[in-house]
């Protein structure tokens, strides 16, 4: 690949370091060659001055000291100097974390007290091994570790967090990693062309998949990230890409209503349009399926309950009619307006799930009921009507003021809302305290 490739380009910007060499350079290219031959320092960075064609090669880099515009400069920083992760035994980690497992702070690997080093900046000039900086020289299998500071303790491992770029969560829709090859050693297409296998699959055409160079990514909702592959006998094949040991982040945005397609939505309707009750998602009678569960953990495929893991036009289900494979849903609309939210005192309101509930005051209860003890529903935060009020998401940014879900900014007893009545300012929700014996 192109050698820029290993660096991060921010333009219009000079960061002040006092460990530099200067060059006379005809491009961008040349000054990157400069940098990965330096011997004078480790090169973290350059600058490119494009009117002077001067090159500076840096030994430190923006996360490292002070940066300030400068126009006609192109500052480009090494990839592997910016990571705080690591990428499998991390012997490429070159982050700044300095203390072991146990908190332990680090020996420099130039020091040889408390404890003198095998592993020394000299006698293993490539491995990283600056200041007391967690490293990995030995490919040691459970990765980057350091000489301690304890003089009972000669050295222990580091925690460093895996890169989530190089491993998937879900189904790899989020992967945007830079593996590029298929499960069986076969090199991608790129892209951007059409050979040896014509498709559809173009960046204007799906401008938010990230669809660069010839990279795996499951633009369509497969079941892992996948490419067209460079054989004209092989039009494409899934990718091997490991699944993160960490979880998937809590999105916050599961829905009770229909939003959009109801990608997100996960309430409890179970039943058709036409009135059929919806096939349980982990059963294949009487229509048998590919959306399993379990091949598709953060698509909701819970019990039978309608969902769109696919990107139809909103939720459906397979039926539990033989002659009717599957039907859409209808799902309540999501109210969002305040002009709707004021008018609905007479409209029914959906029921909170029934195990919704909070603990101690509720200040962390994060469910989405919006009906409070009496049956009103509930204002939206960010709506003036029919109350005016300075409980509003912008004062209280921790208290997740969504939509017009019953929360508890202000530590009362427990969580409430305004009202849309406008005979009644506000009222303590419809929520039961938690058994301290269930989970939430």
């Amino acid at each position: 690949g192109d050698i820029l490739d290993d660096y991060l380009r921010t333009d219009d910007i000079w960061i002040l370091v006092r460990n530099k060499q200067f060059y006379k350079t005809n491009n961008e290219k040349e000054c990157a060659e400069k940098c990965e031959a330096e011997r004078n320092f480790t090169c973290r960075a350059f600058l490119f001055t494009k009117k002077k064609l001067q090159c500076l090669t840096l030994a430190e880099n923006a996360k490292m000291t002070v940066a300030f515009p400068s126009m006609d400069t192109v500052l480009y920083e090494k990839r592997i100097y910016l990571m705080q992760c690591k990428r499998g035994i991390g012997t490429e980690y070159r982050g700044t974390e300095a203390k072991t497992q146990r908190g332990i702070p680090c020996q420099k690997w130039a020091e040889k007290n408390p404890h003198r080093p095998k592993y020394t900046p000299e006698k293993y000039p490539n491995a990283g091994l600056e200041e007391n900086y967690c490293r990995n020289p030995d490919a040691d299998e459970r990765g980057p570790w350091c000489y301690t500071t304890d003089p009972a303790k000669r050295f222990d491992y580091c925690t460093i967090p895996e890169c989530e770029d190089q491993c998937m969560q879900c189904n790899g829709e989020d992967y945007h990693g830079e593996v590029s090859r298929t499960e069986s050693g076969l090199e991608c297409q790129r892209w951007d062309v059409q050979e040896p296998h014509m498709h559809g699959f173009i960046l204007k055409h799906y401008p938010d998949k990230d669809l660069k160079m010839n990279y795996c990514r499951n633009p369509d909702g497969e079941l892992r990230p996948w490419c067209f592959t460079t054989n004209p006998n092989k039009r494409w094949e899934y990718c091997n890409i490991p699944r993160c040991t960490t979880p998937p982040p809590a999105s916050g945005l599961d829905s009770q209503c229909l939003s959009g397609k109801g990608e997100d939505y996960r309430g409890r309707i179970a039943t058709t349009e036409s009135g059929n009750a919806c096939q349980h998602w982990n059963t294949q009678l009487p229509h048998r399926h590919g959306w399993i569960p379990d091949r598709y953990p953060c698509k909701g495929l819970q019990k039978n309950y309608c969902r769109n893991p696919d990107g139809e036009k909103k939720p459906w289900c397979y039926t539990t009619n033989s002659s009717i494979r599957w039907e859409y849903c209808t799902i309540p609309p999501c109210d969002r307006t305040e002009q709707g939210i004021s008018g609905m005192n007479n409209v029914p309101v959906q029921v909170p799930l029934t195990e919704e509930c909070y603990r101690g005051k509720g200040q962390s209860y994060r469910g989405t009921a919006s009906v409070t003890v009496s049956g009103k529903k509930c204002q939206a935060w960010s709506s003036m009507v029919p109350h005016r009020h300075i409980k509003t998401p912008d004062r209280f940014p921790d208290a997740d003021l969504r939509d017009n879900y019953c929360r508890n900014p202000d530590g009362d007893s427990s969580p409430w809302c305004f009202t849309t009545d406008p005979n009644t300012l506000w009222e303590y929700c419809n929520l039961k305290r938690c058994d301290d014996h269930t989970q939430e």
